[in-house]
């Protein structure tokens, strides 16, 4: 019976951890601390060639801090 409903179930089983490594890869590019100061270097090169304003520069540079405060304080706990 038990191997009957591994067999039924592994599908399912199947999606689930697929879905949970989706989420894992999409958590570690949105707040892993790399991809952060990845987009902080891109942003000051943007910056430093013009191509976006001081504005668009700080409103960006404040939202990758608060990601990376997020994610400092995620591993803390």
């Amino acid at each position: 019976m038990f191997l009957l409903d591994s067999i039924l179930l592994a599908p399912v089983k199947g999606v689930i951890w697929l879905g949970k490594k989706v989420n894992e890869v999409g958590e570690n590019k949105l707040y892993g601390e790399g991809s952060i100061k990845e987009e902080l270097m891109a942003l000051q090169l943007q910056f430093e060639l013009d191509e976006i304003s001081e504005q668009e520069y700080d409103e960006k540079e404040r939202e990758l801090f608060d990601r990376l405060d997020i994610s400092t304080k995620s591993k803390e706990r």
